[in-house]
């Protein structure tokens, strides 16, 4: 990550027309993420538990990351290092198989929790701003502390399997609080406990993780951006032909199809980090 942030000469500052100062997010520090989550258990909806307790196997088609929430934690005696507790939740839709009937669709619930250390400096002011609340306790606390972000994509789904409550060796620990959002996301109550048989799936899951901080910057400013592209009418491209013809329009992403090079050079006249003077674009 260094090296995509490191500092290149300018070509062209003639263009400048002021220096500017902006309010943006300073990144402290990021990390990527591979995470294989081995026998995350499910919370499945009443009807659909209903189902898997008469079911004779079961297995999983989709895993939808709902909704991912990370909360920072200053770490003692460590000065300017944060604890981030982040927690994934996940919609999981399979089909449950029952005697010679065909499969049922059942959904569920399924939340991973981890925690990591990033650095997020040390910050002496407070910021508060006029869409804050302050709810509670944490709200006046988190005032003054790093701001975590956490980008994520939906998971690979790796094995699934059911297990008998009764034969299962394993003590499931059974969430504190569910947000209401996320149980808005199912149109069934949740089945917490008192099941016969659960459902477990092992899945693999990307992020990208980062510790921010607000701050000021003074940059040259070139000029407004004016947008040039004009808004074009839904209506107009409802049928096959017109969407046809705008697809012809696009251009081949090859990007897409081939790593980028080292060495690319940027035209001159589109950016100030280019090739002249014998400069390159990393």
């Amino acid at each position: 990550m260094a090296e995509n942030n490191q500092a290149r000469p300018a070509c062209d500052l003639s263009g400048i027309k002021e220096a500017v100062c902006i309010h943006t997010a300073k990144v402290m520090d990021a990390c990527r993420d591979k995470d294989c989550i081995e026998d995350l258990r499910v919370y499945l909806t009443r009807d659909s538990q209903a189902l898997l307790d008469r079911s004779t196997g079961a297995r999983v088609r989709t895993v939808e990351l709902l909704y991912v929430d990370p909360t920072v934690e200053a770490i003692a005696y460590n000065a300017g290092y944060f604890a981030v507790t982040i927690t994934y939740y996940y919609k999981v839709a399979g089909d449950a198989t029952i005697a010679s009937e065909r499969p049922a669709t059942i959904y569920g619930l399924a939340i991973f929790t981890k925690r990591i250390m990033l650095y997020g400096g040390d910050g002496c002011a407070k910021v508060f701003t006029s869409r804050q609340a302050c709810a509670d306790k944490q709200d006046v606390v988190r005032c003054s502390a790093p701001r975590a972000v956490v980008e994520a994509v939906d998971p690979m789904i790796l094995t699934a399997k059911i297990q008998e409550v009764s034969s299962a060796c394993r003590c499931d620990v059974d969430p504190d609080t569910i947000p209401e959002g996320i149980l808005a996301c199912f149109d069934d109550e949740l089945v917490l406990g008192g099941e016969q048989q659960r459902l477990y799936v092992t899945i693999g899951q990307f992020s990208l993780i980062r510790m921010e901080r607000d701050t000021q910057l003074l940059i040259p400013s070139f000029d407004y951006c004016v947008p040039t592209k004009e808004c074009s009418d839904v209506a107009g491209i409802s049928d096959a032909e017109d969407a046809c013809d705008i697809f012809s329009q696009v251009e081949f992403p090859v990007d897409e199809f081939f790593p980028a090079s080292n060495n690319a050079c940027t035209d001159p006249d589109k950016s100030c980090n280019c090739c002249k003077n014998g400069y390159q674009t990393a």
